[in-house]
């Protein structure tokens, strides 16, 4: 049973699953909305928002602390310069997942997350 545990495993290695979040961020920042399953994207949400939150401060730190998160230097700049700024006045909520129905090939429910 679940009972308040934290997180979701999504059948992976800690690793893998660590590699798997930070590769759909580095995505979601890229490119602004991505498409993936339902439980994947309800696991990323808590993820890129606590990127976002930590960029809003701005300064030379949370450039630290993001790209240690993900390891892209790009997607940390574009984090801190363009994205971030847009939520100044936001006190979290900056993602927002669209459910999309099943996949057909494995009825996976899919969803797009993308940024607000």
């Amino acid at each position: 049973m679940r009972h308040k545990h934290g997180y979701r495993k999504l059948g992976r290695t800690s690793a893998h699953r660590l590699a798997l979040l930070k590769n759909q961020a580095i995505a979601l920042v890229t490119y602004g909305k991505i498409e993936t399953t339902l439980p994947k994207a309800k696991e990323l949400r808590g993820y890129v928002e606590r990127l976002i939150t930590t960029a809003k401060r701005g300064d030379s730190n949370a450039h630290r602390l993001i790209f240690a998160k993900l390891q892209c230097k790009n997607s940390t700049k574009k984090l801190v310069t363009e994205i971030a700024p847009k939520y100044t006045e936001r006190a979290g909520g900056y993602t927002r997942i669209v459910r999309l129905g099943t996949r057909r090939g494995d009825a996976a429910e899919m969803a797009y997350i993308e940024l607000v």
